[in-house]
């Protein structure tokens, strides 16, 4: 079995797979004060209540997009489960053609999910992940990775708002069903979850747009992260939801490179 760390601002995301199967997912919060140790308690005790045995753990992969947080779980992964744990970055192999001015720049996560995409789904792609930010990445058909945008995520912008609006309240960020809100919160929703949704469908008009002008076709529009399906659910210019693309793609980038 592989272990798999997606390692966000917000969250580190767990996966066990057996093969393709991904047999368990957890979630912790990212806290770079963690020692190794702290780490390793959480870990073993989150196999411990779902009755996977550790040592049944051959690989280890992970990506981070928290330099501060890496030592302690390479540290962590080394000594609680006696495994070298396998890092995305520079001279990992991919299948994918970078396309950046500097491709070091890109973010593990956006490779990650590129490589999962490109491997699963044949068609041109514009990949969104709504997580801490909400990245948007543009694929041709062949595996060339364009690039893409980098918004604010919505949890980040509603945040936001209320830090800098005095009599404005935290709210639950759940779709109204009117546009036009009736109360405080609702209306902050509406404006919120609305206005983040005209974002996405803008962008990704745009994005349609220059890929068919390359001479590419309609591209597939793919969404994760942890907001993907509350936005996704609410506009037809998304086309898929794929909860577990960043995931899957730690696990194909870990058979690419165990040699």
């Amino acid at each position: 079995m592989v272990l798999v760390l997606d390692v966000g601002n917000t969250n580190i995301v767990l996966g066990v797979y057996s093969e393709e199967t991904l047999l368990k997912e957890w979630r912790l919060s990212t806290e770079i004060t963690r020692t190794a140790d702290e780490y390793g308690i959480k870990v073993l005790n989150l196999f411990k209540f779902s009755e996977v045995d550790p040592k049944e753990i051959t690989g280890v992969i992970i990506s981070s997009v928290v330099p501060n947080i890496n030592y302690s779980l390479e540290r962590m992964i080394e000594k609680y489960f006696k495994i070298k744990p396998m890092v995305v970055g520079p001279g990992t192999k991919t299948g994918i053609n970078i396309k950046y001015k500097n491709p070091k720049e890109v973010g593990a996560d956006r490779i990650v999910n590129a490589v999962a995409a490109h491997e699963k789904y044949d068609s041109p792609l514009i990949i969104i992940d709504f997580g801490t930010a909400t990245t948007y990445c543009a694929m041709k058909r062949n595996g060339d990775y364009l690039g893409g945008a980098i918004a604010p995520g919505i949890k980040i912008s509603a945040d936001a708002l209320t830090q800098r609006a005095a009599k404005l309240p935290k709210i639950e960020l759940t779709k109204p069903n009117s546009i036009i809100g009736k109360s405080t919160e609702s209306a902050m929703q509406a404006g919120m979850i609305y206005g983040y949704i005209g974002s996405v469908e803008y962008i990704i008009k745009g994005m349609k747009k220059e890929l068919m002008e390359m001479g590419e076709d309609e591209p597939l529009v793919l969404a994760t992260g942890g907001f993907a399906k509350l936005i996704g659910s609410s506009t037809k210019y998304i086309d898929v939801v794929d909860p577990y693309l960043t995931l899957d793609g730690l696990r194909i980038l870990f058979l690419k490179n165990k040699e």
